[in-house]
């Protein structure tokens, strides 16, 4: 008679914990951050529309998105060169002390260098916090993790940005901006006790080589092209919708970002259990499946159920793309990730909202959005490469 070998005890290891004391630190700047640059970012060209009209104020308002943009291209080498926690207090230091002294004029031209100066700090608050913030999350539980910080600094934002005008026409225009200033020069202190970059064994992927690596081209081409969504129907819809639906515009820009942020969420719990790169076509489809729908502009229905739909996709997209590169390079190179998916990101909407208001001046509203939801469609190429690439 022959008896069997008792089976081992099953070890379940837990998951490792994500909400740890430097994550919990990190939180402190990303919020102040957050607070800083869209506490201002209407306050500032209504500032200087005061004196320089509308031109005054696109010009604020320009300035600032050149510097951000220019910005996020070297930070991935100033990162490499002087590590997150320098490169990240510099960020909050030019972020913040410009809107101190901002109202010290009203003239455009001293507006206009102080908008060039924030700019580049906020480039640098979201690369190197971004690359940082990466570093912190468990790779097990990237996706969640990248969602949770997603949520916290996204929350701030969408207070901070109604709150800076209502504040401006109440105390004026003086304390909002020592306020926003103030925000981001206190969260200096909580960076240090960050951690800082360590020294890794592999060479860190720039970006020119970064946009040249299809690992990591692909999933910023696929994300561009929902970004450029986004900045339309932000710059847009209260133009596409009839006046007597209003209300209806109210009620579809609260429910785009509120639907985004829980499928953002979702996509990080589903993507660490599943893989991400599953995830890219469903947030590519839904976000184009959305934006077909919203070219019904008549329909009250249909935009709110067009911006919902591109809200889940959007926040899919975000999550997945997002967590798919950092996945696909050392930690050395994190720099890099986050520097071109944000430039994905606003170049996306800048980008989105300029070529979409003269496509819309040619063929109407209903037809543009009809239009842009098949351009979308566009970043299929890439997503199905992507799943090429990734067979055996």
């Amino acid at each position: 008679m022959t008896t069997s070998a008792p089976c081992p005890p099953q070890v379940i290891v837990p998951a490792p914990r994500l909400l740890t004391r430097p994550l919990l630190l990190r939180f402190v700047s990303m919020i102040g951050a957050s607070v800083s640059f869209f506490l201002l970012l209407s306050v500032v060209p209504a500032y200087a529309a005061e004196s320089g009209g509308n031109g005054g104020a696109g010009l604020a308002t320009g300035s600032l998105m050149l510097t951000t943009v220019l910005g996020e291209l070297i930070t991935p080498r100033l990162v490499a060169r002087f590590g997150y926690r320098a490169t990240l207090m510099a960020g909050l230091f030019l972020l913040g002390a410009p809107a101190v002294v901002l109202t010290l004029s009203g003239d455009v031209a001293w507006i206009v260098a102080m908008c060039l100066v924030r700019g580049l700090g906020f480039a640098l608050t979201i690369v190197a916090g971004g690359a940082l913030t990466a570093s912190l999350i468990p790779a097990e539980r990237r996706g969640e993790g990248l969602a949770v910080v997603g949520v916290v600094s996204g929350v701030p934002s969408l207070i901070a940005l109604p709150l800076g005008l209502l504040l401006a026409g109440h105390v004026g225009y003086g304390p909002v901006a020592v306020t926003g200033g103030a925000a981001a020069l206190a969260a200096i202190a909580s960076v240090l006790g960050l951690p800082d970059r360590e020294a890794h064994a592999k060479e860190s992927v720039g970006v020119v080589r970064g946009l040249r690596t299809g690992a990591l081209l692909r999933p910023v081409i696929v994300f561009a092209a929902t970004a450029t969504a986004a900045g339309i129907l932000v710059t847009f819809l209260p133009l596409a919708v009839p006046h007597a639906s209003a209300g209806v515009v109210t009620v579809a820009l609260f429910v785009q970002p509120a639907a985004s942020t829980v499928f953002r969420w979702l996509a990080g719990r589903h993507g660490d259990r599943h893989g991400s790169a599953r995830l890219v076509l469903p947030g590519l489809l839904l976000s184009a499946a959305g934006v077909l729908v919203i070219a019904a502009t008549g329909s009250a229905i249909a935009v709110v159920a067009g911006t919902a739909l591109f809200g889940a996709g959007f926040g899919i997209a975000q999550n997945a793309t997002l967590t798919l590169m950092y996945a696909r390079v050392s930690a050395s190179s994190y720099g890099t990730v986050s520097a071109l998916w944000n430039l994905a990101y606003d170049g996306g909407m800048g980008a989105g909202a300029a070529g979409f208001g003269v496509l819309a001046g040619l063929t109407g509203y209903p037809w543009a959005f009809a239009v842009t939801a098949v351009l979308m469609l566009g970043a299929l190429a890439p997503v199905l490469g992507d799943r090429r690439a990734a067979r055996p």
